[in-house]
């Protein structure tokens, strides 16, 4: 991982996107670099902390905005955390969806997800009947780290180690009460730092990993 003492426009703008990079300790991002870096999706990881440079893609203690969306076997679950979410303060999206006809997680998982890329959201969550293609749907989508949780030591885990901006729940395996349980871990809960951020930052660059090899491909 490359180190900087500081990081000008110029620097962002020859990295790689959705490159990862350590700030020393006292370091210092200009206003323009920070822009370019936000741009680019580049993780800036600073000595003795966390931090990343695209600052709207780490799940924060204070998330006010939360983008939501199911396929067709979530919709109540859906339906009832939004109420619940809404209760507490909170702005949400609700995606959908809302017919009779079955959807494709895919789909429902992808539009939380740009949701939560494009910083339209602080953080999202995922629904479908066992949480686990949606999962692997929003995982798709560069900057994202969905995790699929079962109980609130998961969604504690997620938050503290994994520093996970989308939430993913099982309709079939979680009934409302625990569902809401686990959602306010998941709001309250802020990204520990330290050797984590070093972990994650290690999963952001095989992101990067991902686009040489299709580059390579192509």
């Amino acid at each position: 991982m490359k180190r900087f003492e500081i990081i000008t426009e110029t620097d962002a703008r020859v990295l790689e996107r959705g490159e990862s990079v350590m700030l020393a300790k006292g370091g210092h991002i200009t206003p323009l670099a920070q822009d370019t870096l936000n741009e680019r999706r580049i993780t800036v990881v600073v000595e003795g902390r966390a931090s990343v440079a695209d600052a709207a893609l780490v799940p924060r203690a204070d998330i006010r905005t939360v983008a939501i969306a199911s396929d067709h076997t979530g919709i109540a679950l859906r339906k009832a955390l939004t109420v619940y979410l809404r209760g507490r303060g909170l702005s949400v999206q609700d995606l959908g969806t809302d017919g009779p006809g079955p959807v494709d997680y895919p789909d429902v998982a992808a539009s939380v997800a740009d949701t939560v890329a494009r910083r339209e959201a602080d953080g999202g969550i995922v629904i479908d009947g066992a949480g686990i293609g949606s999962t692997m749907a929003a995982n798709r989508v560069p900057g994202v780290r969905c995790a699929l949780c079962h109980d609130v030591r998961t969604v504690l885990n997620s938050r503290e180690h994994n520093d996970a901006n989308v939430l993913a729940l099982g309709s079939g395996v979680v009934n409302l009460g625990l569902a809401r349980q686990m959602v306010s871990t998941w709001l309250k809960t802020p990204f520990a730092g330290g050797r984590h951020a070093r972990r994650v930052a290690k999963i952001m660059e095989l992101e990067r990993y991902r686009d040489n090899a299709l580059e390579r491909t192509e």
